[in-house]
């Protein structure tokens, strides 16, 4: 008996999708002989998305929906798809197709072989501008060198997880979720599976703005380093010896070189400034991991369920 395969994919305005998105992985899992269910989290979509979830359900009872109260982001989508989810092994990926279906066997394969996570690794991204593929690559790189957490290079959420490691995340409470962290962190066997990136098959990049991608790597790196609070130190234990040397340096040239002119508003202008700077990112840096605390103190939901098609509960979590 083939053990039970649940397939997570969140949707934010995937209307023009949803439908081969449903196609595609039917016809991947069934041609394998899999026993399988697919769910699809609405991140409050303004769109016909719930309305077409709703009718795949109908179509296909294998297929369920979850429809939040209103947009509340990828990461609390997946994680609402995490809970409701009972498979044996769990796979997310992306609903633009982007993340290709035929490569969940693969991960199967390499799940059945003993490996508790196989996460795709992205060999090539095809329809990206050279900007982004850039920032992807040193965005990963630099989480890579400042979190004490080994983050595989070039990887996405696109991955296979068995019941134990999901069960393991669902006990990690954090209100910021960096689940491509969250899920190195948790440790057990994994291994990686190379993969194409292909373009989206239609509609829009959710993170195709440039500010959207700076918050996720904000939150990234504040999630697993503190690295940004060591370095506020560094910089004030440099500026601190600069200026004991200057100090030393000033009183020498009073005492032994009389003539020397050390006036000038414009430098004390500029010392001023570039020490205020210092100071104001130093106070941004912790007042990032400051709200952060704050989010876990309120203590409020990580998202609210207004409605499921398939499920038993509706969960607020």
């Amino acid at each position: 008996m083939n053990e039970f395969i649940t397939i997570i994919a969140p949707v934010y305005n995937e209307e023009p999708v949803l439908h081969e998105l449903y196609r595609r992985i039917a016809a991947v899992m069934d041609g394998a002989g899999e026993t399988w269910e697919l769910i699809l989290v609405d991140d409050g979509s303004r769109d016909n998305s719930a309305s077409i979830i709703a009718e795949l359900h109908k179509k296909d009872g294998r297929v369920k929906g979850i429809s939040f109260s209103r947009n509340f982001g990828f990461q609390e989508a997946v994680t609402a798809g995490m809970r409701y989810a009972s498979g044996d092994a769990v796979v997310l990926t992306d609903a633009d197709l982007q993340d290709p279906p035929k490569v969940i066997l693969e991960m199967i394969g390499k799940w059945r072989e003993g490996y508790d996570v196989v996460y795709g690794v992205r060999a090539e991204r095809e329809g990206e501008t050279w900007l982004k593929l850039f920032t992807a690559k040193a965005f990963y790189r630099v989480i890579h060198r400042i979190t004490s957490v080994n983050i595989p290079l070039d990887t996405g959420d696109f991955r296979l997880m068995d019941r134990k490691v999901v069960n393991a995340i669902g006990r990690m409470n954090e209100r910021n979720r960096f689940l491509r962290g969250m899920v190195p962190w948790v440790g057990f066997k994994q291994v990686g599976v190379y993969f194409n990136r292909a373009p989206r098959y239609a509609g829009e990049a959710k993170y195709s703005s440039y500010r959207k991608m700076f918050r996720f790597a904000l939150d990234a790196i504040t999630s697993f380093s503190y690295v940004p609070l060591q370095l506020a130190t560094y910089v004030g234990f440099f500026i601190a010896l600069l200026a004991g040397l200057a100090i030393v340096a000033v009183i020498i040239m009073r005492l032994f070189v009389p003539d020397t002119q050390l006036t000038g508003q414009a430098t004390t202008l500029v010392a001023v400034l570039f020490l205020g700077s210092i100071q104001l990112i130093s106070l941004g840096i912790i007042g990032e991991y400051l709200g952060r605390i704050y989010d876990e103190v309120k203590g409020r939901p990580l998202y609210l369920t207004e409605k499921t098609w398939g499920m038993d509960r509706i969960d607020n979590y």
